[in-house]
């Protein structure tokens, strides 16, 4: 079991479990996942734990290929009401900001969310994990290569696993001094990785379980998996069934998930057919 201090709550990961996206931008590359108003935002978070999420994630950037960057500012005005909606209607449901800004961060943090899922784990802005630190928030760190223009762009390598476990045991000793024991590992699928590289990171994913760390994985109706089939985002559900289905096999703690009842009857059924 892994115990992460969240905030004013505990994040407790003794078997899988699912996390719902709920974003707040308009340029999300799911036009499902996004929410413009409050109470359709509110009703959708309500409606993911009535299906078994355990974690809401907000998200107010939009991290696709092309997507715009807006301001910190403007991010942070964004998402807070939000936060603050969501937390008042569902008091106990963990909430989780999807950010790589600590200005917005501290402004999420401030309004009650409990969860800081960072996707250059600390690489785009340096007060981040100090930021995560003082709040003794639970946080989420990716593996992504470049910088905000390039993150997309891959990088020659290897072996996409070494440079995952060499990536990540250098942040665990960066994260450790700073007082943070427990996190969690996302290997960052579709950013910065070929199709094949995304594959070989679901399939070897057992291998990032030697980190010691609870691993999340994200590749809810992303592009590897509907350019494989030749279809299109919106029909990409029964791809990322397949694909979660077989990270939970190798070794993931948390699913990112636009369709979080999928997801749970993944979790559900799992322990009958391992």
């Amino acid at each position: 079991m892994f115990k992460i201090p969240a905030g004013d709550q505990l994040w407790e990961i003794s078997s899988p479990q699912v996390m719902g996206i709920l974003n707040v931008t308009p340029d999300s590359f799911y036009k499902e996942s996004r929410y413009s108003d409050l109470d359709t935002a509110v009703a959708q978070a309500m409606l993911f734990q009535q299906q078994g999420a355990s974690v809401i994630d907000i998200g107010g950037q939009s991290t696709r290929l092309g997507a715009a960057l807006i301001t910190p500012e403007l991010e942070a005005k964004n998402i807070t009401p939000y936060i603050i909606a969501i937390k008042k209607a569902l008091p106990g449901m963990l909430i989780s900001i999807d950010t790589f800004n600590a200005t917005v961060a501290q402004a999420a943090l401030d309004a009650g969310a409990n969860i800081i899922n960072d996707i250059s784990c600390g690489n785009f802005d340096a007060a981040m994990l100090k930021v995560v630190a003082s709040f003794k928030a639970a946080y989420i760190g990716m593996h992504l290569t470049g910088n905000k223009q390039t993150m997309h762009e891959i990088e020659k390598r290897e072996s996409i696993i070494e440079s995952e476990l060499a990536y990540f045991e250098n942040k665990k000793m960066e994260l450790e001094a700073l007082g943070i024991q427990q996190w969690v590992i996302d290997p960052g699928f579709g950013f910065g990785k070929t199709i094949e590289e995304n594959f070989i990171l679901v399939k070897q994913l057992g291998a990032l379980t030697n980190l010691g760390l609870p691993i999340l994985l994200g590749v809810s109706r992303k592009s590897s998996i509907y350019k494989t089939l030749g279809i299109q985002p919106a029909e990409a559900l029964n791809g990322t069934t397949v694909v979660n289905t077989v990270g939970l096999i190798n070794g993931a703690s948390i699913l990112r998930v636009h369709d979080v009842l999928e997801a749970k009857e993944i979790i559900q059924l799992l322990p009958f057919i391992k």
